[in-house]
């Protein structure tokens, strides 16, 4: 479903990639695991077309990403990031506004789903009515995963989504995560996502 061929990629005299190659098949569940600064978030970023490479070829469902794919390649990925950096406003009025970008317009927002996923991940009752920065670190990434779960696109990008969360709500994310018929590429440092045999590690 996605494939990274022969990507290279450098920083100034710093080689991130060198004919790297990566095939993630449609519904796996994958950890990249290297070395902080060996380019696990610059994958992210080359597969929503943020970073280009020097050389090589993404593919999403068979299709190269260029500039008239992008658009296509982003409809098809939500993505959750570290610091799960939303816009300071009303939380119901921060999800209008997402609803309403056009790759989302057919989806709609379902407030009772959302109501749902709130219970499930014990978030405040009242979080539609709270401003962004009144929540937590760990609510904040939650509630990142909430919007992730209600655009429903096939392949989700979570860069450290449990990283602020206590054992209990760890454990809870990574059964919800790996329950869903979607193809997920996961960035994180807790061992929770690397001793759970439903997980593909990706090394370099």
């Amino acid at each position: 479903m996605i494939q990274f061929k022969n990507i290279k990629l450098k920083f100034d005299d710093k080689v991130i990639f060198e004919d790297f190659n990566l095939n993630i098949k449609e519904g796996e569940k994958i950890l990249l695991s290297a070395p902080s600064g060996k380019g696990k978030s610059t994958l992210f970023k080359m597969l929503l077309g943020f970073q280009k490479p020097e050389a090589g070829e993404i593919f999403l469902k068979g299709s190269p990403l260029t500039k008239s794919t992008l658009m296509d390649f982003r409809s098809n990925i939500s993505y959750v990031s570290q610091d799960v950096d939303l816009r300071n406003q009303k939380v119901r009025e921060l999800l209008t506004e997402i609803f309403q970008y056009k790759p989302n317009k057919h989806i709609g927002f379902n407030e009772d789903k959302f109501r749902q996923s709130v219970e499930l991940f014990d978030l405040p009752k009242d979080i539609l009515d709270k401003e962004v920065n009144q929540l937590s670190g760990g609510e904040r990434q939650r509630l990142g995963l909430v919007i992730c779960a209600l655009l429903d696109r096939q392949v989700w990008l979570l860069d450290e989504v449990t990283s602020g969360l206590d054992k209990e709500m760890k454990e809870k994310v990574l059964d919800y995560v790996l329950g869903q018929d979607k193809t997920v590429v996961i960035i994180s440092h807790d061992r929770i996502w690397r001793d759970n045999d439903k997980v593909r590690i990706e090394e370099w």
